[in-house]
């Protein structure tokens, strides 16, 4: 169990009893608990599997890979009209959650056995910029970000994607975009100036090192 995870659920304005609850299916299933774009992420030898959502309306637990998964009963949807990989549970109470233990442990069972064979999803490129994997995946996961990332103007959102995928490991993108989560709220692009200093407003001349 991740610490980080204990302050997330005991700083939850809501959903506190449902995300308990999926913390231990998934804990149960035997993924390994970490903490990921300030959310719980479990995973699988290292591979993210699912993640854990709050939001207004509802406690959600997202798969990764869920475009692979069977979901025949069409217990899934969609975070948004382009997702090409992420599928998720939306929840309301404590009780749905109960009530469909058996099924989302299956769910979590079959995600785990896509990662032991390494199934990938086949992304298809629909716009003009083609998103690395792990910023995409952050994207469907997080409304707020996706909406001030579309907010940036097309030159901002490729300075990004090309930072984010440099890296050859996966946990460097995933941490730099982490990182930078603040920023991209705040509406800067990864070369803005933050501090206010600069001479050469928007782009960040170094003025913020002699403060």
């Amino acid at each position: 169990m991740n610490t980080k995870v204990d302050d997330y659920i005991n700083n939850a304005k809501k959903w506190q009893d449902e995300i308990i609850q999926l913390r231990t299916l998934l804990l149960d299933c035997g993924l390994t608990e970490e903490f990921k774009w300030r959310t719980p992420c479990y995973c699988f030898q290292g591979n993210n599997v699912v993640l854990i959502g709050s939001f207004a309306a509802c406690c959600t637990l997202s798969f990764f890979k869920g475009t692979l998964l069977q979901d025949a009963n069409g217990f899934l949807s969609k975070p948004g009209e382009n997702s090409q990989a992420v599928r998720f549970f939306k929840f309301t109470n404590l009780a749905q959650i109960q009530e469909l233990q058996p099924i989302i442990k299956n769910y979590i069972y079959e995600a785990i056995a896509i990662e032991k064979v390494g199934l990938k999803v086949l992304f298809k490129s629909n716009t003009e910029l083609e998103f690395v994997e792990e910023l995409q995946i952050a994207l469907d996961n997080n409304p707020a970000l996706k909406t001030a990332f579309e907010a940036l103007t097309p030159g901002r959102q490729r300075g990004y994607n090309l930072y984010f995928s440099a890296p050859k490991q996966t946990k460097t993108r995933e941490s730099r975009i982490e990182n930078h989560i603040p920023r991209i709220l705040d509406g800067k692009g990864i070369h803005d100036c933050v501090c206010g200093l600069s001479k050469k407003m928007p782009t960040c001349d170094g003025s913020h090192k002699y403060i």
